[in-house]
């Protein structure tokens, strides 16, 4: 099941802000739902930007590191801006969007994913691949 974080930032988390703390408390919410996925013998993969190291490893904790795998969409902030479908990145650097990742807003990128994935450079189908051999290699998928 697709955990998309826009989709969650307008259910489940909606109330939180773009701040720090409420930030943490998204990643915290989205990991708790994923590790109930899991405990269902479901995949969940949970498509959001987690800019803080330490709520990346709270996912982890709370899915089970055994049943966790962290993919980084490596791509840098210049091509994010480009793509940018909603001009959300000419809001934030307009000010009229604040604690924007990547702008007025830190990114930790991961020290050591299970997964890096350049887009720039892969297909979405060597992503796939990529993706797959890591559940295989973790016992998740056969």
């Amino acid at each position: 099941y697709l955990l998309d974080g826009d989709r969650v930032r307008r259910g489940l988390s909606q109330e939180l802000g773009d701040d720090a703390a409420a930030r943490r408390e998204n990643g915290r919410r989205v990991g708790e739902v994923a590790a109930l996925f899991a405990d269902a013998g479901r995949i969940a993969i949970v498509a959001l930007i987690s800019p803080y190291r330490a709520g990346r490893a709270a996912a982890r904790e709370a899915a089970g590191p055994e049943r966790f795998i962290e993919v980084h969409i490596a791509t840098p902030l210049a091509e994010c801006e480009r793509r940018d479908p909603r001009g959300l990145y000419k809001k934030a650097r307009q000010g009229e969007i604040t604690e924007f990742t990547g702008i007025d807003s830190p990114y930790e990128a991961p020290l050591d994913p299970d997964l890096r994935i350049d887009t720039r450079q892969e297909s979405v189908q060597g992503a796939i691949e990529g993706i797959h051999a890591c559940l295989a290699a973790k016992g998740i998928l056969t």
